[in-house]
């Protein structure tokens, strides 16, 4: 009996290897798939399509309103990239779920990915951060004048990464947006007007009236002084070898660099030309004898 079908067993074996590759079989499994997975692959194939449009068309218009709205260029293409780039990701994990494949292993993948890449650019992303802080909450524009993190000079430029200074020699200065976003800034540049002071020094023997009166004469000269709030002179500081007066005068920001080298000059020319002494430093030693 088993000898009867080990013969038929392997009869039938070589029955079907001498048949060859059974095609009829192999296209209707094609057809079968065509008509339940294939045609659930078409169909979400052509909504990703359209939802692909709809990302475009939404992020066009928010870039065109913020751009009627005149934000910042690098703030709104941002947000254009962001939008659109992560709108279209979410849609594809979405198709990718839609079609059957298990995305909880995609999910631990680009996770992993995801927290390398973040631990090796984390200087970066810090930066790019604060980047973003400094274009939507805007400490200074293209063209002030500031000081931060020991540096200062004019905003050229402002990138997601690094602010670039113009220093007064006329060197570049790359600031990381992390730290400057972190950090104290002083906008010189952000009020209209501005306040010029001086410190002049004269001896303990010239008139404080006469010294005060040489000062007033030129500034009541000079045309870029605001006249109110009223210029002020008054003793500042009485030193060792000398009585300090302080100046202090308002003028437009434009105008505060001429003004300061102007007046340093005229009035000290203004005080020699009246006689008023102008001291240095200087140590008065006494002997007494000493009988032995």
């Amino acid at each position: 009996m088993n000898l009867l079908f080990f013969l038929t067993e392997e009869t039938t074996s070589e029955t079907t290897s001498s048949q060859g590759f059974d095609w009829q079989n192999f296209f209707n499994d094609i057809w079968t798939w065509i008509c339940t997975q294939g045609l659930k692959l078409l169909f979400g194939i052509i909504v990703l399509f359209i939802l692909f449009k709809v990302v475009n068309a939404i992020s066009r218009a928010i870039r065109r309103k913020m751009e009627s709205k005149h934000q910042e260029p690098t703030v709104t293409m941002v947000l254009y990239n962001v939008i659109r780039i992560g709108l279209k990701l979410l849609l594809v994990l979405l198709f990718i779920s839609y079609i059957g494949i298990d995305t909880a292993g995609i999910g631990v993948v680009l996770s992993s990915i995801g927290i390398g890449f973040s631990l090796a650019i984390q200087g970066s992303l810090s930066n790019f951060a604060g980047g973003l802080v400094i274009l939507i909450m805007k400490p200074f524009r293209i063209g002030d004048y500031v000081v931060a993190q020991g540096c200062e000079g004019t905003v050229e430029n402002i990138h997601l990464f690094y602010t670039y200074l113009t220093t007064p020699d006329n060197r570049v200065q790359m600031i990381p947006n992390g730290v400057l976003a972190n950090g104290v800034i002083t906008n010189v540049s952000m009020k209209d007007t501005r306040r010029v002071d001086f410190t002049f020094s004269i001896s303990y023997q010239s008139s404080i009236d006469k010294a005060s009166e040489s000062i007033r004469k030129v500034l009541s000269e000079q045309k870029n002084i605001f006249r109110t709030p009223e210029p002020l002179i008054a003793v500042g500081e009485l030193a060792e070898s000398s009585i300090n007066l302080r100046v202090r005068v308002w003028v437009k920001k434009q105008d505060y660099w001429n003004v300061f080298f102007f007046l340093n000059d005229a009035i000290f020319r203004q005080l020699v030309e009246d006689g008023i002494q102008i001291p240095y430093p200087q140590l008065d030693v006494h002997l007494d004898n000493v009988k032995d």
